[in-house]
């Protein structure tokens, strides 16, 4: 906890408490920003940084802002605005003492560990083999690349040592709680990162990885930003379980962690995203099910079983009569999921398609950014994010989202989906052309999805491809059985008449290759 002004701020509960106790309301995105300034007590805090720490990947304008400060000082009885001032043509201060405080959930744990303060991690540069100083470059920036993502993480504290710099530690000042290290080599046309999380205190190494790409004839900077998104994504899950596991600062081991036999059942279901069958589809919800069953309180297969059954109504593997049942079902989850760990990406990540489907738009671009803020590197909160832009009709915004995630592919199961995402902008913008390479990379990827081929379709019709038209919209009926007029298209609720009329467009090439209106 952090207390001010009499004021209690505890950030494990997302509560502000009164001098007398009691909770005092406030908005979650006013609470992260009082946590934000209470943090930084003193120090100047500018318009645009904190538009960009509590809004971060999302557009909004400086009256949301002004929102949050206006309900911070009515919760602080901060009338003549002293606590919380404005400092003209820079930002804003809080001018408070600010302490911290263990909260009641520290009962028995180490003396001194750190329960208030950000933990702080030292990203060490990457090493190269002494034989190979040519590639020093490369590894810098692959190491920066991986240091700028990792500093976007809430809730933790980045440094990055200049190269040959020791690893801070508490007899400078500054105490790094633990060290991300590594190294780049390049054999057989590849370049290979990897790297490791080591717990300063105790040297057990938290997390370990590694990361490829080719490296004959490409692009430098996206081999840079792809090897450090394969370090960094899978390090931010890492991170964001430890932390939504209470085993952060106390070391342990996987037990603190989703549990193996859950995870096995995940990773096996999420298979089936990549040559998905309607039997898969089947087989692996009713292998989710049967482990919620055997661990009724497990959050990650909560949110896994309602990703999975969310998926399943875009993707039609339901009965249309079903699909309010399942869509509730998959609510009703994820509503015990959120109460029960906010801040964990898996949840994030499925409350983000349910807001899509719900056509919530404005509130699937905040969730979006609030998991972005945990993993900067999460592919699937840029496809989703893009989802929402398109149906706001903010196309070159959304191509822009999508692109962002292939600069990074990851994760790479998921990489079909920015990719027709990417080919869709192309078609609702008429640029067929540009579309067909998007569209063909994502079915490398994933050949078992019906959008995807009807996408083709509609961009070979447009060229004057019969021929491959009608191939490609008998693959995708074949895939997609029972597809129509209704079930086709990308959700309308709340959709811009922008993205209605593009989307029209679109469908009625459809209906024209033999898509039925029922």
């Amino acid at each position: 906890m952090l207390c001010l002004a009499g004021y209690e701020l505890d950030r494990d509960r997302a509560e502000l408490r009164g001098p007398d106790g009691e909770a005092i309301k406030l908005r979650s995105k006013s609470f992260d920003m009082l946590w934000l300034f209470a943090s930084r007590a003193g120090r100047v805090l500018g318009k645009q940084e904190l538009i960009e720490a509590i809004w971060p990947n999302v557009r909004i304008s400086e009256n949301g802002l002004f929102q949050c400060i206006r309900e911070i000082r009515a919760a602080l009885g901060d009338e003549n605005h002293a606590l919380l001032r404005l400092v003209p043509g820079r930002g804003y201060v809080l001018d408070a003492e600010v302490t911290n405080r263990p909260g009641p959930e520290a009962a028995g744990r180490e003396p001194g560990a750190n329960l208030a303060a950000p933990p702080t991690i030292a990203v060490r540069p990457l090493t190269v083999p002494v034989d190979a100083a040519l590639w020093a470059g490369m590894a810098a920036h692959v190491g920066e690349r991986l240091a700028d993502g990792l500093a976007k993480i809430e809730r933790i504290r980045v440094i990055a040592p200049p190269p040959g710099a020791p690893v801070p530690s508490l007899d400078v000042g500054v105490a790094a709680d633990f060290v991300v290290s590594g190294e780049l080599h390049r054999s057989g046309g590849k370049w290979e990162a990897r790297a490791r999380m080591t717990a300063t205190a105790t040297g057990e190494v938290r997390w370990s990885g590694s990361a490829t790409v080719p490296s004959e004839e490409g692009d430098p900077g996206l081999q840079q930003s792809r090897l450090a998104a394969g370090l960094g994504h899978p390090l931010a899950l890492r991170i964001n379980a430890l932390q939504n596991s209470g085993a952060w600062m106390q070391g342990g081991g996987e037990d603190e962690l989703p549990a193996s036999h859950a995870r096995v059942v995940i990773e096996q279901a999420t298979a089936i995203i990549n040559q998905t069958t309607r039997e898969r589809f089947s087989v692996a919800q009713q292998m989710l099910e049967k482990a919620l069953a055997d661990r009724p309180d497990d959050v990650d297969l909560m949110a896994a079983l309602a990703g999975h059954m969310l998926r399943g109504t875009q993707t039609a593997w339901y009965d249309h009569a079903d699909t309010d049942t399942v869509e509730n079902r998959a609510r009703a989850l994820l509503e015990r999921a959120m109460q029960a760990k906010p801040y964990y990406i898996p949840v994030l990540e499925a409350y983000c398609r349910l807001l899509t489907m719900a056509g919530q738009l404005p509130e699937t671009l905040i969730a979006c950014g609030r998991m972005l803020s945990f993993d900067p590197w999460n592919g699937i909160a840029l496809f989703h994010l893009g989802i929402a832009q398109t149906r706001q009709g903010r196309f070159e915004e959304a191509l822009a989202s999508f692109k962002r995630a292939d600069t990074f592919d990851t994760p790479s199961f998921a990489r079909w989906t920015w990719l027709l995402g990417a080919g869709m902008i192309y078609m609702l913008t008429e640029r067929y052309e540009e579309a067909l390479p998007w569209l063909e990379r994502s079915l490398a990827v994933t050949p078992g999805t019906g959008r995807t081929h009807f996408a083709l379709a509609v961009a070979h019709h447009q060229l004057g491809r019969s021929e491959e038209a009608k191939a490609a919209f008998a693959e995708g009926l074949g895939l997609r059985p029972g597809s129509t007029t209704h079930n086709v298209p990308l959700p309308k609720k709340n959709g811009s008449p922008v993205f209605l009329a593009a989307f029209d467009r679109y469908v009625q090439v459809l209906v024209q290759l033999g898509l039925p209106e029922n």
